[in-house]
């Protein structure tokens, strides 16, 4: 066996994948001593991973939310041209004569904000929810080209 990494005077061998001696990063930590596990569990789904692509049309947003329900979703464009995309996943119902192996899928409410740029049409947003892919659609202005007039040159 090999002694932990990190001095703390246990004992583990961290390179068996079956090892029941688990690693806390969180463990030493006081200010972070108080924040309960699940709250901790809940971090990938406040971390909500979010594409933003720009095309000649539209700003596109597109958010994987896998077993959230459309209706579990809020879209929201608030003061300030300010896209709020919130939602929460519930945990799943517990049956006290369940076993529980692990529990990796993260529960848990999520916020993003981004700031839209001047020539978003915010009255315009149209949200679609397929496969667990959240897709907003935010049009742009159409861009006024300078009118260009040819001047003939006399002589």
């Amino acid at each position: 066996m090999a002694l932990s990494l990190f001095g703390n005077g246990r004992r583990s061998n961290v390179f068996d994948p079956f090892s029941l001696d688990i690693w806390d990063p969180f463990e030493g930590f006081s200010t972070l001593a108080n924040i309960p596990s699940s709250a901790r569990e809940t971090t990938a789904i406040a971390n909500t991973r979010i594409d933003w692509k720009e095309t000649p049309e539209a700003h596109i947003f597109k958010a994987d939310l896998p077993g959230i329900k459309k209706e579990e979703v809020k879209v929201e464009v608030e003061d300030g041209r300010v896209l709020q995309i919130s939602g929460e996943r519930s945990r799943e119902q517990e049956d006290k004569n369940d076993k529980w192996h692990r529990v990796e899928r993260s529960s848990g409410k999520f916020v993003r904000r981004f700031r839209l740029p001047e020539n978003a049409k915010i009255d315009q947003v149209k949200a679609a929810m397929e496969n667990g892919v959240l897709t907003v659609t935010v049009p742009k202005e159409v861009e006024k080209k300078p009118e260009v007039k040819a001047i003939d040159i006399s002589g």
